[in-house]
């Protein structure tokens, strides 16, 4: 049973203010290219994980198909929706590792999909 105060949260004020305005400042000078592309690389880690591709012992217990399609499905749209803004020479290789994740679902899913209608491939297309 939880208490009144547990489930509350007390904005403390202090150098709150300050770290955000330095945040912001930092985000700034960051390009959108590179926002883009550690967005993508985030979201193709996580879903190698769930796919059970971690490289750890424990890898197959990290295994969760239903996530790692969400996450194939947010990356194909990302990759998609952002090449024609960051070029070829980094659209490339994101789709390339995106490929491979649509390719290691469909050889980890014990039913598989339709053509057409894996992860992701409402962007991108059929994966074969």
């Amino acid at each position: 049973m939880s208490t009144p105060d547990s489930n509350s949260y007390v904005f403390e004020p202090g150098d709150a203010g300050a770290d955000v305005s330095q945040q912001i400042r930092d985000i700034s000078e960051v390009p959108a290219i590179e926002v883009i592309t550690t967005a993508a690389v985030h979201l193709m880690s996580a879903a190698a994980v769930k796919l059970g591709l971690a490289e750890e012992d424990n890898a197959a217990e990290l295994k969760d198909l239903d996530e790692a399609r969400k996450l194939i499905t947010a990356l194909a749209g990302l990759v998609t929706a952002a090449a024609p803004e960051i070029g070829s020479q980094h659209a490339g290789p994101l789709r390339d590792g995106l490929r491979s994740l649509q390719l290691a679902f469909r050889e980890e899913s014990l039913i598989p999909d339709a053509p057409g209608k894996g992860p992701g491939e409402k962007f991108t297309g059929a994966v074969n």
